[in-house]
This record gives C-alpha cells, structure tokens and sequence, in this order.
C-alpha cells in the first residue's frame, strides 16, 4: 500500500514545474507553474489555512485549500484586474505595506496609468476558468 502511495506522489511532483510559497499568517499560499498533459504551462494558485477543532487534548489540526487554475492566455487579464484593485485598495487606504503602486504611474506591463478615481462602472474584471 505504500508503495502506491509513493508512486502517485512521485506522478503529482511531475506535473510541477516551479513552485513559489508565500506564508502568511496562519495561511500560505502556493503559486504553482504546472505543466498539462500537452505541454501546456498553467499556474495553480493555492491558499492553505490551519485549522484546529476541538479543545486542547481533543483537538485536531487539519488544513483548508483552494486551488484557482490560471491559464496562460488568462494571464494579463488576471494582471490587469489584480493591479486595479490594488490601485482601488491604496486609494481607499493607502499604501501596502508603505509602498505606494499607485505611484509608479505604469500597468504591469509598463503602460501608463491615471491616478483619479475609477468610477464603479470603470472597474471590470473579467477571468475566464
């Protein structure tokens, strides 16, 4: 039996071609660059937070995940949406951990931006799964 265990192990490894893991907190989260059956890379967003249930002795550990698959033609969209709610965060409540996104004037991809508010209807975001 834990031969097989091993073995679908070493299969799931495979599939993973670069991995990066940011802790947070009680959460960490995993950005996998993950390889498909064509060769095709795909990122694999995972969130896993700690979880204890019970009471001292009876208490039990186990962890949360969600996964989001992002997929390379999504990318830029899901870069261009994530960087305006950023900007709409620091203007609501200033800068992320004092340093300031709104102040480089540029997208992620090094277009330009304008600093004035974004109106609700301005904001879309639109991530195809």
């Amino acid at each position: 039996m834990e031969e097989v265990k091993k073995n679908t192990m070493t299969e799931i490894d495979k599939e993973i071609v670069f991995t990066k893991a940011i802790k947070a907190g009680k959460r960490i989260y995993y950005l996998d660059v993950k390889k498909s059956r064509r060769g095709e890379m795909f990122l694999a967003i995972t969130e896993s937070k700690k979880v204890i249930t019970g009471e001292r002795e009876m208490s039990q550990v186990s962890f949360e995940k969600h996964k989001i698959f992002l997929y390379k033609e999504d990318i830029e969209k899901f870069m261009d949406g994530l960087h305006e709610v950023i900007r709409y965060i620091e203007r609501e409540q200033g800068p992320i951990v004092g340093e300031s996104h709104i102040a480089e004037n540029t997208d992620l991809r090094g277009n330009a931006i304008l600093n004035e508010p974004l109106k609700t209807e301005d904001i879309k975001i639109d991530i195809d799964f």
